[in-house]
């Protein structure tokens, strides 16, 4: 892929899916698939998922279709899943502790390596061997270890001074459970994360549903 080819955030975000169902496929024993089958079982047209591929150099055959582990591999390479980034959770609440319980991010290479909380009745307590720290103790922790990626599971107003804090200690990834669309000023990568949107559109979908049905029956 040439260094200066700039790819389409859609395309970006549909390769975790490619790669979860790839994972799916290795695991039963496929070894090979063509973008027919395989838009079969995403539900991507099979157009779709050529073009998205060639963004990167394409990594199928004509009359062959794809190794299926090859391209598994090649995609984990393109997601940076062999960089093996570490992580700090900011909010040991119910929302920060159910991320550190969640095992599969170590095996997409996030190491969680520290939580962090204002609450001193949490801070000493341990979320799988990684003990919940006081939020006072932030810098000297960053600048001992290197930290990638911080997690932001605090409260809606404390979101942008918290986002502030750690990118100023040099953090550049930021993954935000708040329900602001976080923007601040500094040179990080910000992917905010709002549950409540997926939540809403599966509301409407099954809304529009009964109403389909409500239809029929009348």
């Amino acid at each position: 892929m040439s260094s200066d080819k700039k790819i389409s955030i859609a395309v970006i975000k549909r390769l975790p899916r490619y790669y979860r169902y790839l994972s799916d496929l290795l695991n039963l024993g496929i070894t090979r698939i063509s973008s027919k089958e395989l838009s079969s079982r995403m539900g991507i047209t099979a157009s779709q998922i050529r073009q998205d591929l060639n963004c990167f150099g394409g990594f199928g055959q004509q009359g062959y279709g794809y190794n299926v582990e090859y391209l598994y591999q090649e995609i984990g390479r393109i997601l940076g899943v062999d960089e093996k980034f570490n992580v700090i959770i900011i909010g040991a609440g119910n929302m920060g502790q159910a991320l550190a319980n969640y095992t599969n991010f170590e095996k997409r290479g996030f190491k969680l390596i520290g939580i962090f909380d204002v609450n001193t009745d949490l801070v000493g307590k341990k979320i799988r061997d990684v003990e919940i720290m006081s939020m006072d103790d932030i810098e000297q922790f960053i600048s001992k270890n290197k930290v990638d990626i911080a997690m932001l599971c605090v409260p809606y107003e404390h979101t942008p001074a918290v986002a502030d804090r750690v990118a100023r200690l040099g953090v550049k990834g930021l993954w935000n459970f708040s329900p602001m669309d976080l923007k601040i000023p500094h040179d990080v990568i910000i992917e905010n994360v709002h549950l409540s949107d997926s939540l809403m559109v599966l509301g409407y979908k099954l809304a529009e549903k009964y109403r389909q049905e409500n239809c029929e029956e009348a």
